[in-house]
């Protein structure tokens, strides 16, 4: 089997038990359950997924997708918030196409983690690789090396920032709150690019040469 149809495989499972878990329960949800809603055999899932909680996690990463590839393309030259307005805005570059029905699986799964202690494992396994790849942002920012210690520090503030946003966020939505804080993209930009600064001491967000 190829790379590529390996990870849709997975991504599909995933999908099936997100569904699952979300509308009946982790606990009340089997292997051999989600392996009948895919079509395969119990022994492909453990193939592809050491637990069954573990089934969540290509659903769980397609949370962050979207944001990863923003802040990648953040350009040295302007500051955090008037790249996060461009972008939610759609002035800037056009974004990889994420399924909507997908985010919002992964805003159940966030959301069933607060609960669910193997699922929020998952959840913090999701936030530990947006971590690294902060790392290499930030790092490239303050032109140091990925791995320099006070890199590091900043990634992990800006990463825990963004895990409590992603969780307010997701609880919102899925509770059927007042969004107006987000409805506007310059004050959503401002929220997260405010309180990144903040947690990293004002060293991520300005503009730099």
């Amino acid at each position: 089997m190829s790379e590529q149809r390996r990870l849709r495989l997975r991504l599909e499972i995933s999908r099936e038990a997100a569904r699952l878990f979300w509308e009946q329960g982790v606990a009340a949800t089997s292997v051999d359950q989600i392996a009948a809603t895919v079509g395969l055999s119990t022994r492909t899932i453990w193939r592809h997924f050491r637990s069954k909680e573990s089934c969540a996690e290509p659903i769980v990463m397609r949370g962050v997708v979207t944001l990863m590839s923003v802040l990648r393309r953040w350009p040295r030259q302007i500051s955090l918030e008037d790249h996060l307005t461009a972008e939610i805005t759609g002035l800037g570059h056009e974004t990889p196409h994420v399924d909507l029905a997908d985010e919002m699986l992964a805003m159940k799964m966030i959301r069933l983690a607060d609960t669910e202690p193997l699922l929020r494992a998952t959840w913090l396994m999701a936030c530990q690789q947006t971590e690294r790849e902060i790392c290499v942002i930030i790092g490239d920012r303050l032109r140091r090396p990925a791995g320099d210690l006070g890199v590091r520090m900043h990634s992990a503030a800006a990463a825990a920032v963004l895990r409590v946003l992603d969780e307010h966020i997701g609880a919102a939505v899925l509770t059927g709150a007042d969004l107006m804080e987000f409805a506007d993209a310059r004050a959503a930009a401002r929220r997260f690019s405010h309180a990144i600064r903040a947690a990293t001491g004002g060293a991520v967000g300005d503009p730099v040469a």
